[in-house]
């Protein structure tokens, strides 16, 4: 099940990012920098064990960024990081955000939800605002990729994302 993390998540999701970190696939991340935003994380748990995490930061009016995905290796293939994808953009839709990006060695993974390459210069507040204290700033070797979305008006519990 997917469902937004509590702070007692935040081991696991540490223990999930850092793991892929070590490899270079997706960016390290301090325990302290979880719990400052884990009100932007979502887990995927089963049996009480958490199996993948996901982050949707906001980073303007219009504009979010899915971020530290991770699934267990053990569990990867079985639809955990499209089940943790379908939350952050629903999440993001019925906030109101227009675009949603991610910086990404997988675009493929992307590219099935309807994300397209963009060139990284369209993303100012996020250079500007994170990248740019970034270790791989400026010689990014990511991919970025947005989607556009519909925004719904609807209660939350009636919105669903069309696409999906």
């Amino acid at each position: 099940m997917v469902r937004k993390a509590k702070v007692s998540d935040a081991q696991e999701i540490y223990r999930l990012i850092n793991d892929y970190a070590k490899e270079g696939i997706v960016l390290p991340k301090s325990l302290n920098s979880i719990y400052e935003n884990i009100r932007d994380f979502w887990v995927y748990e089963s049996e009480g064990e958490v199996l993948g995490c996901v982050a949707l930061h906001v980073v303007w009016a219009d504009l979010a960024e899915i971020r530290s995905l991770a699934v267990s290796r053990s569990h990867k293939g079985l639809g955990i990081g499209k089940e943790l994808i379908e939350a952050c953009l629903l999440e993001a839709s019925r906030m109101g955000i227009a675009k949603v990006f991610s910086l990404t060695y997988v675009k493929e993974f992307f590219e099935r939800f309807g994300f397209t390459e963009i060139d990284k210069s369209q993303l100012p507040h996020k250079v500007w605002g994170e990248c740019i204290n970034c270790v791989k700033f400026p010689q990014c070797d990511e991919t970025a990729v947005m989607l556009e979305l519909p925004v719904h008006t609807k209660r939350p519990e009636e919105a669903k994302l069309e696409r999906f």
